[in-house]
């Protein structure tokens, strides 16, 4: 797997160590230092994926975010210095499809981005319709509705969402979700999962999902999600 990253990224110090770790992964990887450039470089580019910071002078990177995925779908690894929830949530409702928090491993970055751009890159055969309570998941055209209203998931989201419907109601454990969802297993991740899943439920209710304690989580039977 191979491509082109951005590097949106004000510490210079941060952003050539993972650009060197890209490229030893065979990506061509170039190092923007502000929002306002990193944007503008996004849209001449057109990268395969933006790794973005959320903390960058001129423009933050939610607002990169949202500028970078008005023209084309994006794929970003948002980077955050902040251990804030409300910040990782709204990076996601903006279109990022993972995050990480610093101080983090170069090698979990890298494997983080290759998971991101395999998702991007799978086309998955078209299935029926799936619906839990309110909620109708289509897979075919990846769109999600409540009572006939349409809802905007992000990529991952939908994948997460589309993942335990069509599990019908068994429990999946982070783990499980991380491997099937992101494409790999790292007990780290838990985190990320915890977050996905508030963030489908702040825009689909907190009865499509149902959290088993200590185990993980499972799409919520007709009866429970009514």
């Amino acid at each position: 797997m191979a491509g082109t990253i951005l590097i949106i990224e004000d510490e210079r110090d941060i952003a050539e160590v993972v650009a060197a770790r890209l490229r030893s992964e065979g990506f061509t990887t170039e190092i923007c230092a502000d929002g306002q450039s990193g944007v503008e470089r996004c849209l001449s580019l057109r990268p395969d994926l933006v790794v973005l910071d959320l903390m960058l002078p001129e423009l933050d990177g939610i607002e990169v975010c949202r500028r970078i995925q008005r023209e084309r779908r994006t794929p970003v690894v948002m980077l955050t210095a902040k251990d804030d929830e409300t910040d990782m949530l709204v990076g996601l409702g903006v279109g990022a499809d993972d995050y990480i928090t610093k101080p983090f491993s170069p090698r979990e970055l890298v494997a983080r981005v290759q998971a991101v751009l395999r998702r991007a890159a799978t086309e998955v055969p078209s299935a029926p319709r799936l619906t839990v309570g309110e909620v109708e998941i289509d897979e075919a055209t990846r769109t999600v509705s409540r009572n006939g209203s349409p809802v905007h998931l992000t990529a991952t989201e939908f994948d997460l969402l589309y993942t335990l419907a069509a599990a019908g109601g068994a429990v999946l454990t982070r783990e499980q979700l991380l491997g099937r969802v992101w494409g790999y297993r790292d007990g780290s991740g838990a985190r990320t999962v915890d977050s996905h899943i508030r963030a489908v439920r702040r825009k689909l209710g907190d009865g499509v999902i149902r959290t088993v304690h200590a185990v993980g989580y499972a799409i919520a039977l007709p009866e429970e999600a009514s």
